[in-house]
Parts: structure tokens; C-alpha cells; sequence
């Protein structure tokens, strides 16, 4: 009879560990949404994209968590306090329930976006903490660190990144942007970082001289795809997802520096950039929507703790796996 019970729990153990962490990449239009699902089946959502366009970005999110099997968003993690980020809050909440919100605190701006206001009153019903660089999203089964909020970053040492060099600090950017939370996900050997829309000086400061992320082996593109220093490449990603829309984001000069990072095997994008044309636009199978009026179609990221992972684009059936490296 042990031997039986044994053998059970062996096999309950090992269903378990070959599930994976999913990872969606939902199209709001240029914003950001970002549907992070555990092998355990909990949730975090990093934004929620626009309101208005009758909830559209609300449904795009609902939609995704409904193929995730998640009925529940347990976390939210607002990376700062601008309308394509914090928007859909208020349709989100009518759409499904919601768990514990996270953000940066208040906005720093002497005018906010009128969805700031809108976004406090919804949150105000909920579980609402502050998040600090340092500080971890309790998902079982995933570590998830904040890297930084609030104009910081975290307190920790880091390899010499030799793509610092050459790189100056710009004027300083007085807008929310600059205090974009921004997290590494860890499940096994494999790690995502979101930067949110980390600006260019208080990029450096995470990754220079330091880097303090470390190398992953995803990256999605701070800005959607706007302009980056090369003090990214010291994060060696080997595939990075740009959440660009087609007229937002995805800017050639900002494309052109995650292109060519060493040893990037691969970008994928969520729009065809107009303003990229032929030469700054990977091929037609790495873009969820290839037209400016789409589905808004996802992009989607299957992993496994050995480190190796998997890119589904839905709009064509193309997938491409990386191996464990």
C-alpha cells in the first residue's frame, strides 16, 4: 500500500513540474498588459493597457485569462501612473475579479492623466501596498523581485557591464516614466525582466557600472520599443518581445539598439511599427498584427524551469522553441 501511495505522489510531483509558467503578451495598442500565470495557477498582471474604447483592452485581458485557465487576477502591479498603463483598471474590475494592487505610490506629476484619479477610486475597494526595489510579489512557485519603483533601484551587487562604457546620463526625465516599478521573474533557470518604462538615466543607474538584473533569458522592451541605451545588452537576452503599437513605440532607433544585442537570437514585435517600414520590422511570423486595424492578438511565452521556452504568435501558428542553455 506505501508503494502505491509512493508512486501517486511521484507522479503528482512530476504533472507539477512539468507545468509551465505562461506568459501573455496581450495587445493594447502601444500600452501595456502582461498576464504572468504560475505553474501553480496563480496570477500577476503587470498593467492593464487603455479605458474607454468600450472596455476593449479590459476584454483583451479577460480573454487572455480565460486561456490561462485563471478566473482570478490575484496581483496587479501598476509600473507608474500613466493612461496607457493604469487605464484599464476601473474596466478591468467590472470584468473579473481582482486581487492585492501594487504600484510605486503617488504620482509625481502636478497634472496627472485624468485615469490616475479614476484608477485610485477603483483600487481604493481592494488590497493596496506600495512597492519597494527589493521587495517580492508572493507567487508560489515563481521569485519575483522589484527591481525598481519610485525612482529606485535595487540594493544589490552585479557583474562589470562593459556596455556602459561611452554611455552619458541625458537630462533628467520629471515625469512618471522615471519612476517606473519594473520586476525579474525567476521560475528555475529561466528569468523575464520588465522594466516598464524605465528612462534612459535611471536605466543606467540599474545597470551601470553594475549590472544588476543580471543576464535573462527574456526581455520585454522598456518604452514599447522606444529608445534604449546599449546598457541593456549587458542583460545578454536571448529573445525580447516588443509591445509596441502600430503608430506607438517601436521607434527604428530603439529597435535597432535590442537588435543588436549580442546574442539576441530573436525579436518578436506585437505590431508591425509603421514608422519602421521594411528595414526596422522583424519578419511577418515574429508580428502578432501585421495590419494597423487588427484583432489585437497576443503573443505568448510557455517556459520551463530548465530554462527553455517557447514563443506562440496565434495569428499564424508560428511557434519557435530556445532550448535550456
Amino acid at each position: 500500500m506505501r508503494s502505491i501511495c509512493l508512486f501517486f505522489l511521484a507522479l503528482a510531483n512530476s504533472l507539477y513540474a512539468a507545468k509551465t509558467l505562461d506568459i501573455y503578451f496581450i495587445d493594447v495598442e502601444g500600452g501595456q498588459s502582461t498576464l504572468i500565470v504560475s505553474p501553480s495557477g496563480q496570477s500577476l498582471l503587470i498593467d492593464t493597457g487603455w479605458t474607454n474604447f468600450s472596455g476593449r483592452d479590459a476584454d483583451r485581458i479577460a480573454a487572455a485569462a480565460k486561456l490561462g485557465h485563471v478566473k482570478k487576477i490575484d496581483y496587479v502591479l501598476i509600473t507608474h501612473h500613466h493612461a496607457d498603463h493604469e487605464g484599464g483598471v476601473p474596466n478591468l474590475i467590472e470584468r473579473m475579479p481582482v486581487g492585492m494592487f501594487f504600484d510605486h505610490g503617488p504620482s509625481i506629476e502636478a497634472k496627472p492623466d485624468r485615469t490616475y484619479k479614476a484608477y485610485m477610486d477603483a483600487m481604493a475597494s481592494h488590497e493596496h501596498k506600495i512597492i519597494k526595489p527589493g521587495d517580492t510579489i508572493p507567487i508560489k512557485g515563481l521569485e519575483i523581485t522589484e527591481m525598481v519603483a519610485g525612482g529606485e533601484h535595487i540594493d544589490r551587487k552585479g557583474d562589470a557591464n562593459p556596455f556602459c562604457a561611452g554611455v552619458e546620463p541625458r537630462e533628467d526625465d520629471k515625469t512618471e516614466n522615471s519612476q517606473s516599478g519594473g520586476v525579474l521573474v525567476q521560475f528555475g533557470q529561466f528569468r523575464f525582466a520588465d522594466l516598464g518604462d524605465l528612462t534612459w538615466n535611471k536605466e543606467l543607474a540599474l545597470l551601470c557600472p553594475e549590472n544588476r538584473v543580471g543576464k535573462v533569458d527574456l526581455y520585454l522592451t522598456t518604452h514599447h520599443g522606444g529608445e534604449s541605451s546599449k546598457a541593456i545588452h549587458g542583460m545578454a537576452p536571448r529573445v525580447a518581445i516588443m509591445n509596441n503599437g502600430a503608430r506607438k513605440g517601436g521607434d527604428p532607433k530603439g529597435w535597432k539598439v535590442v537588435k543588436d544585442s549580442p546574442g539576441l537570437e530573436d525579436l518578436w514585435q506585437l505590431h508591425f511599427a509603421i514608422a519602421g517600414g521594411s528595414e526596422a520590422n522583424v519578419p511577418d511570423p515574429m508580428i502578432a498584427n501585421v495590419e494597423e486595424h487588427c484583432e489585437g492578438k497576443y503573443l505568448k511565452v510557455s517556459a520551463e524551469a530548465s530554462g527553455a521556452f517557447t514563443v506562440y504568435n496565434p495569428r499564424n501558428k508560428y511557434t519557435k522553441t530556445y532550448a535550456a542553455r
